[in-house]
């Protein structure tokens, strides 16, 4: 069909399936005729080849080494050791690779990165010219005594610095991590303060929606509370001689590396489990936790996703909405072991219109355009036709994630984007670094559902006695080990908390805390997050099965839906931001209800709607429920700096509408 139009197949709605020559050409397609030779039978389809993968995980993640070409010394046997133990298996311990030796594995005049900064920047980068600058730096960070194991901290945008100075500190074995720069002091405070960086890569100001905003004076606050710093690089972006006096430890980029000459990089091959990034939960239940992850396993699962679920070849051209808190630009680096070059863009995404990342897409010929399903429903309640506006013509994918994506959106994506494009939904999280659950550039995308489990991951959903069953709602969880699980927590030298995260619930299965079913065709659909699943009159209810209804109604921007504890049961309380100019009133009230009551049960219809200004929401564009829910029962939300808009909050305290 190849994106010819709806056909509908008993229940589900077929949108596209891929063209006899783009089943030919795909990654996958080579691969599973290479799996099929490793496991002495023909794999017909991706879920005979799902199969395979997480019943001989050790030989599929062998092959996943050979097949992305990893560079490295090993992989050494055996594949996995303690593969039945959760945590605690480990894979390729005999292995010994650098994760940025991997990333640059090219060195020509192509390019290797492109940025935008909204309306202000253009640079490009080849990758001749991404080697010299990590060499220089490599050098700058190796005088400054950063060593294997050393933590190098980043306050900066999606720009090619934040890139440049990531494999520089990989290539010596130093644990990057990065927020971005709209963070305040003590949201920076809560993760850094943690990890004791010795190096502090930061811009002296960014641009969001045509203004440009300071960090010059938030440094000055942060750095004297970081005292394991023994160096401030400050990297010129909105002026091009930052003044830098009150900042402790402070020198521009520029002048770090004015002594070094560039060379090629050398790379420090560690174990594959060496600690490569640590990640932040969102910690809005109290301070982040740091998630370590490992350079083997986060180069060998983005391979996998890049190459093989999302079909990135030599040359394509990958873009990904994103910042440098969200672990979406972790997997976006990742593109270039797959020799793609990087599409960055720094800025509001609809400034100065809301066509900027389409005209980018066009001008830079981008082949995967990755966003988050809050921008797609965004552009449709924006009412843009880039089908009308822009050719697209090289944009193969696109990639959509941060909450479920909805029916509508997959519609609007189809009508009014592209018709011809796979549509990838994926989930997977920060606790992971990648995808649980992603696209299959080789089958049919249906209407609502994400394509497939990803491959080498034993994803199932148990009922609460812990019994899996396909069609049935319950908890996302893995049954298997697989190698982008994190190493640990920082500070948890026994694991209890990592233990705690993630295997509590269930001994030796990994609980992610996704509301979850799988279809009987293979695809998954996610309900919202299990602890924030509703529950009036004991009936568990996702929330995304409200939102994708109240999304409908015009009137509606955003929304958020809690339940409130109420008589010695819960009550479903929605909040709506609506389109300027309008109103909740009573009609609009009946419409929202009678639209969630037709398309979902009575149980679903909300006890409550009120109208707020704005929805709270984390640094990565996600919504609070957690955070709402406590404001409403009045309890403290520990954490406020983990939101973009933390003001927000205050809409839904002491509502009097609730207390009757």
């Amino acid at each position: 069909m190849s994106g010819t139009g709806a056909t509908s197949t008993g229940d589900a709605v077929l949108l596209w399936e891929p063209s006899p020559e783009r089943l030919a050409s795909a990654n996958l397609t080579a691969f599973s005729k290479q799996a099929g030779v490793v496991a002495g039978r023909p794999l017909a389809d991706y879920h005979a080849l799902w199969r395979w993968s997480v019943e001989d995980p050790a030989a599929f993640w062998r092959l996943m080494w050979s097949y992305g070409g990893v560079v490295g010394d090993g992989p050494g046997e055996p594949s996995i050791e303690n593969p039945g133990a959760m945590p605690g298996a480990r894979f390729f311990p005999a292995a010994r690779l650098n994760f940025a030796e991997n990333l640059l594995r090219r060195n020509d005049q192509n390019d290797a990165l492109v940025f935008w900064g909204e309306d202000k920047v253009r640079r490009r980068m080849s990758w001749a010219e991404l080697n010299a600058a990590v060499s220089r730096l490599q050098q700058a960070l190796k005088a400054e005594g950063v060593k294997a194991g050393d933590r190098v901290a980043a306050i900066i945008p999606n720009m090619p610095e934040a890139i440049t100075a990531m494999l520089a500190a990989s290539s010596l074995g130093a644990v990057w991590s990065s927020c971005s720069p709209d963070f305040g002091v003590q949201g920076v405070l809560d993760r850094f303060g943690q990890i004791e960086p010795k190096v502090l890569f930061a811009v002296d100001a960014y641009h969001y929606n045509g203004k440009s905003h300071d960090v010059l004076g938030k440094l000055k606050d942060i750095v004297p509370k970081l005292p394991s710093l023994s160096r401030v690089v400050v990297v010129p972006y909105v002026a091009d001689k930052p003044m830098l006096g009150g900042v402790p430890k402070a020198t521009t980029l520029p002048d770090y590396v004015a002594p070094y000459a560039p060379g090629k990089p050398t790379f420090e091959r560690l174990p594959f489990n060496h600690p490569l990034y640590i990640l932040f939960s969102s910690g809005t239940t109290g301070v982040p936790k740091c998630i370590v992850h490992g350079a083997g396993g986060t180069l060998l699962q983005h391979l996998k996703e890049h190459k093989l679920q999302s079909d990135v070849k030599p040359g394509d051209r990958v873009f990904y909405f994103t910042t440098c808190s969200w672990m979406m630009w972790n997997w976006l680096v990742s593109g270039l072991a797959a020799e793609a070059t990087l599409l960055l863009y720094d800025g509001s995404p609809f400034y100065p219109s809301g066509n900027v990342i389409f005209d980018m897409a066009d001008a830079e010929r981008m082949t995967l355009f990755g966003t988050s399903a809050k921008y797609i429903d965004a552009c449709a309640k924006a009412g843009l036709e880039p089908i009308k506006t822009h050719r697209l013509t090289t944009v193969r994918a696109m990639a959509s994630t941060g909450s479920p994506l909805v029916d509508e959106s997959f519609d609007y994506v189809y009508r009014s984007i592209k018709k011809d494009l796979h549509l990838a939904s994926i989930s997977g999280g920060t606790d992971i670094v990648s995808c649980f659950v992603l696209g299959n550039p080789t089958g049919p995308v249906y209407r609502g559902e994400i394509q497939a489990r990803g491959l080498g991951m034993a994803v199932d959903v148990f009922d609460d006695e812990g019994k899996p069953g396909v069609g049935a709602k319950g908890e996302l969880v893995c049954t298997k080990p697989f190698p982008s699980m994190p190493v640990g927590f920082w500070n948890d030298p026994e694991d209890k908390k990592y233990r705690a995260a993630y295997f509590e619930r269930f001994p030796n299965i990994w609980t992610h805390g996704d509301w979850t079913a799988i279809t009987p065709r293979g695809g998954v659909i996610i309900y919202g997050r299990s602890d924030a699943v509703l529950n009036p009159g004991g009936v568990r209810i996702g929330t995304a099965e409200i939102y994708r209804q109240v999304e409908q109604v015009p009137e509606v921007l955003e929304s958020i839906v809690v339940g409130q504890d109420w008589e010695r049961d819960v009550r479903v309380v929605l909040f709506v931001k609506l389109r300027d100019g309008v109103t909740l009133g009573p009609e609009l009230e009946k419409k929202i209800k009678d639209q969630i009551r037709r398309n979902t049960t009575p149980r679903h219809v909300p006890a409550k709607i009120l109208q707020v200004a704005d929805i709270p929401r984390t640094k990565s564009g996600k919504i609070v429920e957690l955070a709402v829910r406590d404001v409403v029962h009045g309890r403290p939300v520990k954490n406020k700096e983990a939101l973009a808009n933390p003001e927000a909050l205050d809409l839904y305290r002491d509502r009097p509408e609730l207390q009757a």
